[in-house]
C-alpha cells in the first residue's frame, strides 16, 4: 500500500480458528477460493512466460536511469524512494552490487542538501531528481533496510554514514505514547501516525532498546484488535480500519505473531478479469471494497506465507500472478507486472493512476520476484531479542509510557 489515505470497509465475519459440524474455516476458505480460480483457468491454459525470471530481471534492470533511480514503471519518469528501496534489495539479493550501489549514491549525493537539512528524503520525484514531493516517513524506513541489507551481504561500511543519519531522523520522529510521526505533506501539513510505517521503521532500525519498546506501546495501546489478533490501519476511522499489507507485513516484521494474521487478509480476497492477459485473477484488495487484485499486495502475501511454510498457499498466489505478467512496450526480452489486475481504486475510494493495469510496474515485480525465488526482506534484523513483557500481542499493556 505504502500510504494510502482512504479505505471502504465490510463487516468481518469470517471465523478465525477450526469450526465443529463442518462449517468452513477461513483456512479452509482461502483455498477454495484459490482452487476455484485455478480450476477455472487450469495451468496450461493461459500463456506461459519464457524465462521469467531473466526477462523479469532484464526489465527491473532497464527501468534504471543515468541518475541511478529506477522509474516505477514504464511510460513515466515519475520515481518513488520506496520503488527504489525496494529494487536495491533485489539488486543486493541478486549479486548485482554496482546497480544498487547507484541507487545508494543518488541518494548520497543529495543527503546534505536535502535529509540533513529537510530530515527525510523526498518520496516522489522525477527520474532526472527534479521536482521533489512529500517527506514520508516509510519510505525513508526502507531505504534504510536496504542500506542495512547491502551492509549485511558485503560487509561494508561504505554507507554507514547514510543509514545513521536516516536512523537518526526516524528516531526524531518519536512521540509521547511512543507513535511516529508520518513526515510532511506537499502542502507543508503534518502526516500523522501510520501503522505501516510505523513497523516498518521497528524493522529498519536495527537492535532494540526504548525507542522499540516504546513502539510496542504504541502499537499495544492503540492499534492492536486483542478480539481479533491483528493490527489495525486506521482504527480513527470505522470502515477503515484494516488493510491488506499492515497484515502481511507485521507477520513479516513479527515474527511470533499469530499465523491466523495471514489467515484473516481473506476479507480482502476477490477475483477479477486481468485488464491486459484477460484472465480470472484470484488474489486481494488493498481494502475490503474488493474491487481490485491488488498484485503488489498479493505478491507480499505469498511471500508471507512463504514465510510460515505454506507452501501450498503460497504457490496457489504465484500461479495467478503469473497469470498478470505482460510484454514491456519499450525494452526486448523484457516482462513485468502491473500495479493491479485491473482498474479501480486505491486503498479507499481514490482512484489508481491510468496505467496501473496496463503497465508492468517496479513494486508488483520485485515482490513477485522475492515470492517466486524464496527471498524475504524481512529476515534480516528480525528482533528475536524482544523481551515477553513488551510483546503487546502475548499480553495487555497497562503499563505507561
Amino acid at each position: 500500500m505504502n500510504f494510502k489515505f482512504s479505505l471502504l470497509t465490510i463487516v468481518f465475519i469470517s471465523i478465525i480458528s477450526c469450526q465443529k459440524d463442518g462449517v468452513t474455516t477461513i483456512h479452509e476458505d482461502l483455498q477454495v477460493v484459490l482452487d476455484e480460480a485455478m480450476e477455472n483457468n487450469p495451468t496450461g491454459l493461459h500463456e506461459k512466460v519464457s524465462s521469467p525470471n531473466l526477462d523479469l530481471t532484464n526489465w527491473i534492470q532497464n527501468r534504471q536511469q543515468s541518475t541511478g533511480l529506477l522509474e516505477s514503471s514504464e511510460n513515466s519518469d515519475f520515481t518513488s524512494l520506496y520503488d527504489n528501496a525496494l529494487a536495491a534489495i533485489f539488486f543486493i539479493n541478486e549479486g548485482q552490487k554496482e546497480n544498487a550501489e547507484k541507487i545508494f549514491d543518488y541518494y548520497l549525493s543529495i543527503s546534505e542538501t536535502e535529509l540533513q537539512q529537510n530530515g527525510g528524503f523526498y518520496q516522489f520525484r522525477k527520474s532526472d531528481g527534479t521536482h521533489p514531493e512529500r517527506i514520508w516517513m516509510g519510505d525513508n524506513a526502507w531505504i534504510l533496510i536496504a542500506l542495512n541489507h547491502y551492509s549485511d551481504k558485503y560487509q561494508s561500511s561504505q554507507y554507514d554514514n547514510l543509514a545513521q543519519q536516516l536512523e537518526n531522523w526516524l528516531r526524531s520522529l518519536q512521540v509521547e505514547g511512543g507513535g511516529l510521526l508520518g513526515g510532511i505533506n506537499s502542502d507543508g501539513s503534518e502526516i500523522p501516525l501510520v501503522t505501516e510505517g510505523v513497523i516498518t521503521a521497528f524493522h529498519a532500525v536495527r537492535g532494540y532498546d526504548e525507542f522499540h519498546k516504546n513502539i510496542l506501546f504504541f502499537l499495544g495501546q492503540n492499534r492492536w484488535d486483542a478480539d481479533l489478533g491483528l493490527l489495525m490501519a486506521w482504527p480513527e476511522n470505522p470502515e477503515y480500519t484494516y488493510a491488506l499489507d499492515v497484515l502481511s507485513l507485521s507477520k513479516g516484521i513479527f515474527k511470533d505473531l499469530s499465523d491466523d494474521v495471514l489467515f484473516q487478509a481473506n476479507r480482502f480476497l476477490n477475483e477479477q478479469t486481468a485488464t491486459i492477459t484477460g484472465e480470472t485473477i484470484s488474489g486481494y484488495c488493498f481494502d475490503e471494497d474488493k474491487d481490485v487484485v491488488w498484485l503488489e499486495g498479493t505478491a507480499q502475501m505469498a511471500v508471507a506465507f512463504n514465510g510460515i511454510q505454506r507452501f501450498d498457499l503460497s504457490k496457489k498466489i504465484i500461479d495467478n500472478l503469473e497469470k498478470t505478467i505482460i510484454n514491456s512496450t519499450i525494452t526486448q526480452n523484457s516482462k513485468g507486472l502491473p500495479y493491479t489486475a485491473n482498474y479501480g481504486t486505491s486503498y479507499g475510494e481514490s482512484m489508481l493512476w491510468d496505467h496501473t493495469d496496463i503497465t508492468p510496474a517496479l513494486s508488483a515485480t520485485i515482490w513477485y520476484s522475492f515470492a517466486k525465488t524464496g527471498f524475504n526482506p524481512f529476515q534480516l534484523d528480525q528482533k528475536s531479542m524482544i523481551p515477553e513483557e513488551d510483546k503487546f500481542w502475548l499480553q495487555n499493556q497497562t503499563a505507561k509510557f
